[in-house]
């Protein structure tokens, strides 16, 4: 009998040992909002386009004030534009003075410093490096909105986990960026699929079908630019930064497929390949096709692909031995999930149930639930949710990228961490990745580099 997912990462505990529970073991007492008037402070950790729309969330809730006070990036472009941003649309809210403007890799410490306990950062920079800021955010005794993915790999993974139950010790409220959970249409067609109205679910269909998304293809790093700062710039194409263009799009169908299935998958045999190129220099296939295998025997298909002039698709579809469903029609928002009568999707004759009307936004409502959370103190950590979500998308991707069939148990044990001192990086300093002579960066090898998803020589010597 196959181990459950749960108990995978209970096995991985044991491996990694008590050294978490040991630092957690003094309680955190996070200050109290009983009388739900007291400011919210909040630090945004990276100004890119999820961060600014993060803040801007926050910023929105009703769920009590709250006031950005201090920003950070890499990039000074990326802040100025961000806060310029964000305060032309909360200009009472945003009191970012120069002096809580910081710029580097450690800026971050220096803005969650200015806050107190209890207060929220908001963690938006390239997943590499989420578990590096979530450790000092975890110290510092804040609360933790972090976008997804929350790892790139499954060492970072399994150590996401662990600082997940080091939170929890300390009564800090956590949100993972995975926002359709938080979908109200989605919600209840969860509730309805558990119910049995689609009967024994057997299979599901997901697919993000578009054309170049996001900084996924990138051409030769311009003269005028170091190497680190311009993978972090173009961090969508390069595997340890962001776990590529995979993880960082597919997740979210990957997520709500096994939300429904109320199961994470035990397996993955994939293929991919990489099509017309041209200058591009980036890690990512163009187009991945993912079977996805639960315990019980029942199929997750997903389909990605990122090649323009092709036809364009943004859904995830649920099938049971007596009805199906659309579980999101069209991108995120709305998603307009309906049941069909037996397989006849989009079929009008067929339709048994749909909720008519405007959905709620689901971006916004995991603001509002994890600010109401931490205002009452009612329990709040999606950190083993969001690392067990990342961890089944590295799944898929690795067996796209080594052409095996890859299982949970092999993930939560596998030992190939993509930039292991990402926490000692410095701009002007060496990149994780390098680059050959032609400008180039090693790609996937399906087939003939199986141990790992590219070669990589730091592996291979260690």
């Amino acid at each position: 009998m196959a181990a459950s997912p749960s108990d995978l990462v209970l096995s991985r505990r044991q491996v990694v040992g008590g050294a978490v529970a040991a630092a957690a073991s003094t309680a955190l007492l996070p200050r109290a909002f009983a009388a739900g008037d007291e400011t919210i402070n909040l630090a945004l950790v990276g100004c890119g386009g999820r961060g600014s729309g993060a803040a801007d969330q926050a910023l929105s809730s009703v769920c009590g004030p709250t006031k950005l006070v201090a920003a950070v990036d890499v990039f000074e472009s990326n802040l100025e534009g961000s806060l310029k941003g964000i305060q032309s649309k909360h200009k009472d809210k945003a009191d970012v003075p120069k002096e809580n403007q910081f710029i580097g890799f450690d800026g971050y410490k220096q803005a969650m410093d200015l806050l107190k306990p209890g207060d929220v950062v908001i963690l938006t920079t390239p997943p590499a490096f989420r578990w590096v800021q979530f450790k000092y955010a975890i110290d510092r005794g804040l609360h933790v909105f972090m976008e997804k993915p929350i790892c790139v790999d499954a060492p970072s993974g399994r150590r996401m986990i662990e600082l997940g139950e080091e939170a929890r010790k300390k009564n800090l409220k956590v949100g993972v960026g995975l926002m359709c959970r938080h979908c109200e249409v989605r919600g209840e067609l969860f509730d309805r699929i558990q119910n049995g109205e689609l009967g024994d679910l057997t299979m599901l269909r997901a697919y993000r079908m578009a054309g170049p998304t996001a900084s996924a293809f990138s051409e030769k790093k311009p003269a005028d630019i170091g190497e680190l700062e311009y993978q972090i710039k173009r961090f969508h194409s390069f595997l340890w930064a962001s776990g590529g263009a995979f993880s960082d799009f597919l997740i979210h169908n990957i997520d709500e497929g096994c939300w429904m299935k109320n199961a994470w998958p035990v397996e993955a045999k994939a293929s991919g390949g990489r099509h017309y190129r041209g200058d591009y220099i980036d890690q990512n296939f163009d187009t991945y096709s993912v079977e996805y295998t639960f315990s019980d025997g029942a199929k997750m298909f997903l389909e990605g692909r990122t090649v323009p002039g092709c036809h364009n698709e943004f859904a995830t579809y649920a099938h049971g031995t007596k009805n199906s469903a659309v579980v999101s029609t069209s991108g995120h928002l709305p998603a307009r999930s309906r049941i069909y009568k037996g397989q006849k999707l989009n079929d009008k004759e067929s339709l048994i149930w749909s909720k008519p009307g405007r959905e709620p936004n689901p971006y916004q409502l995991e603001w509002d639930h994890l600010l109401d959370a931490i205002r009452q103190d009612k329990p709040y950590n999606e950190v083993e949710r969001g690392a067990m979500a990342s961890l089944v998308t590295v799944m898929g991707r690795m067996a796209a990228h080594t052409g095996r069939v890859v299982t949970l148990e092999e993930i939560m044990t596998h030992n190939h961490e993509f930039a292991p001192h990402v926490d000692k990086l410095a701009l002007g300093g060496p990149a994780p990745l390098l680059a050959d002579q032609d400008g180039k960066y090693p790609v996937p090898q399906p087939g003939l580099i199986t141990k790992t998803e590219y070669a990589d020589p730091a592996f291979a010597a260690s």
